[in-house]
């Protein structure tokens, strides 16, 4: 087993998530089995108990870890499946350990950060790289590690000191140091600290809005005391995906493996669908708008992998992704007196959208909001796509307009409700919060052959995606809500949880009380979110007549049957005559790219991140803009 460390300088949010999963890509493009682990300093035992706007989206993986969103990058670049265990923090090492010296495990001995915190920290590595991620039998053949937080953090320093130990152990192990490129000295301050803390780096990742100028790598190469051949720049791209070939390009590959000593064990990168996937994004024009109605608008990390999925499904579907933010209190009526400019655009970006998707959710905020939404694309056959709130909210707008029911409620608003139609799940805890919700990847049955949602998924007869809630709707009421028009198209296993709803003379209308974007892939969009764009764009009977757009729409080897003609130099690759043509459904081939939702580099942007479209630019938060923040930014720098 081979180790590669990716970690920061004394600025935090340049971007390591994103680089980690790109040399994962790169090494795995070289024939390498790659597994990952992050690290996160703090003292949650994990992360489903902290805010959206203070860490970004909570994500959930197939065993019902809740996790830092990290974690779903690696899933979604790799194509890979991990575990709770994936995703080390202080809270579960320090439990771990506390649980041992009860046990008696320590037999009397005084228990101390070293060596007992810092030896179960290389223990749970050791460990853990050796699970497979990737459907094989046996273990990978490197493990990407991800070290949160910045150089000097008090509350890194365990497992500093742990993997300096656990370096030294293994021999061959692999450190990469990711810098903000402004000036060379604050880059030398910050190796030699990482170097006082027992850590040498072997690679610098230099984020910048330019590439490096060779006389400012050899500066560094000659004060941080690493080879040029070593020191990568990580500059602003249109997308994403072009970060693993922006490393290739730089022969990033051939440092690693030498250093690592695989060079024997691996082939050159093969990143042919990986290149054709991000040119293709480059040159999408024509545009979709969608209206996010959410509660976590300010900070689109919230809603990470809702973003990905719709750019996934988006990509597949040849169009470009603009995202319109509506808070979804702006909707409600007593905005109007409170803030009469917000409800006034709030409801213009939802009416000027082409489809509306409401995302989960916990608390009353927004709720009124969006049962709105869901009214409003019920009303006037707007495609609508609900997400565990979502298609409980939409539920109790169908209860409050077709039935009459007036004060239809869930009980997590108003606990005394006397028309409960969502309610809280009788096996949940109501005095423990972490950890004991509806988590992980379960099963839901299709009740109707010839709907929507199972036409989407490809005709099967159950599909495994994972939840994370602890209300669902009144199995009580669903014969009420059948009778007027509702189709519960999923159940569960009992047949007594409702897991998809659908209106069936609704051109496209779904709730999903699971969260299909956590399984989505930039090579297999989730189905649920290709029904959504197709619905958008006027193309979903061509999707669902032929379903293998939803599970091959990015692969090379074959057309759908509705393709068009494709021209020569289009955007991507799908057609063995046309190298750089992509099979399109609808036939556009513009010259630029649609910049990046993603939020990483961008040039021809998008502008709709934050809900401003401007032309060459996807929003205005961006700290790598010319020295300013607004135009020709990039939202969050290297992350997303």
């Amino acid at each position: 087993m081979k180790y590669v460390l990716v970690t920061g300088g004394v600025v935090s949010g340049l971007g390591k998530g994103v680089t980690a999963s790109s040399i994962g890509v790169l090494l795995k493009a070289c024939g390498l089995r790659v597994t990952s682990i992050k690290i996160d300093p703090y003292l949650n035992t994990d992360a489903g108990t902290m805010s959206p706007f203070e860490h970004g989206e909570v994500f959930v993986l197939d065993d019902g870890g809740e996790v830092d969103l990290d974690l779903g990058n690696y899933e979604r670049f790799l194509d890979i499946k991990l575990t709770r265990d994936h995703n080390i923090t202080t809270g579960k090492v320090y439990q771990s350990v506390i649980d041992k010296e009860r046990r008696g495990d320590y037999l009397g001995k005084t228990v101390q950060v070293v060596p007992h915190i810092t030896d179960a920290i290389q223990e749970w590595i050791e460990r853990v790289a050796k699970i497979p991620v990737d459907g094989q039998e046996g273990p990978p053949d490197v493990c990407v590690i991800e070290l949160g937080g910045t150089i000097g953090d008090i509350e890194s320093m365990p497992f500093i000191e742990a993997i300096g130990q656990f370096s030294y152990r293994v021999g061959i192990f692999l450190r990469i140091f990711c810098l903000f490129y402004q000036k060379t000295k604050p880059t030398q301050h910050s190796v030699r600290g990482l170097r006082g803390l027992g850590l040498t780096p072997d690679m610098l990742a230099c984020r910048s809005t330019m590439p490096l100028e060779e006389n400012v790598k050899a500066k560094l190469s000659q004060f941080c005391h690493v080879p040029g051949e070593c020191i990568v720049t990580l500059f602003d791209v249109p997308n994403i995906w072009h970060i693993p070939l922006l490393l290739r390009d730089q022969n990033a590959h051939e440092a690693i493996l030498k250093v690592l000593n695989l060079k024997s064990f691996s082939k050159d990168p093969v990143l042919d669908e990986w290149t054709q996937r991000a040119q293709r994004c480059d040159m999408l024009h024509k545009t979709v708008r969608i209206a996010m109605v959410g509660k976590y608008t300010g900070l689109s990390d919230s809603y990470l992998s809702v973003l990905k999925a719709l750019l996934h499904a988006s990509v597949a579907c040849e169009r470009k992704l603009i995202v319109d933010w509506v808070p979804a209190s702006d909707l409600e009526e007593a905005t109007i007196e409170e803030n009469p400019e917000g409800y006034k655009t709030a409801w213009n970006l939802l009416k000027g959208a082409d489809g509306v998707l409401v995302p989960g959710g916990f608390g009353d905020r927004g709720v009124e909001g969006k049962i709105l939404a869901a009214k409003y694309a019920r009303e006037n056959k707007i495609p609508y796509l609900g997400i565990c709130l979502g298609m409980q909210t939409a539920v109790l707008d169908f209860a409050r307009s077709r039935l009459g029911v007036q004060d239809a409620s869930s009980t997590e608003f108003d606990k005394n409700t006397k028309s409960p139609y969502v309610i809280f799940m009788p096996e949940g805890s109501k005095t423990h919060m972490g950890g004991t919700m509806r988590l992980g990847s379960r099963r839901t049955y299709f009740q109707v052959k010839d709907c929507t949602s199972a036409k989407l998924y490809g005709n099967t007869s159950f599909v495994d995606e994972r939840h994370r809630h602890r209300y669902e709707v009144n199995p009580d009421m669903v014969a009420q809500l059948e009778g007027a028009g509702m189709s519960f198209t999923g159940k569960d296993e009992t047949g007594e949880r409702m897991e998809i709803i659908e209106l069936p003379d609704h051109p496209f209308f779904i709730g999903a009380q699971f969260h299909p974007e956590f399984k989505s892939r930039p090579g297999k969009p989730s189905p649920l979110f290709i029904g959504l764009i197709a619905a958008a764009i006027g193309q979903l009977d061509a999707v669902l007549e032929s379903p293998i757009i939803v599970h091959d729409s990015l692969k090379t080897e074959r057309l759908p049957k509705y393709s068009v003609s494709l021209p020569s130099k289009s955007n991507g690759s799908v057609h063995p005559e046309y190298p750089y043509s992509n099979g399109s459904v609808n036939g556009m081939y513009p010259e630029h790219d649609n910049g990046s939702l993603d939020g990483v580099y961008l040039k021809y942007g998008n502008g709709s991140l934050n809900g401003i479209h401007k032309d060459q630019a996807n929003g205005t938060n961006g700290a790598y803009s010319d020295g300013v923040k607004g135009s020709y930014s990039n939202g969050n720098g290297l992350h997303h």
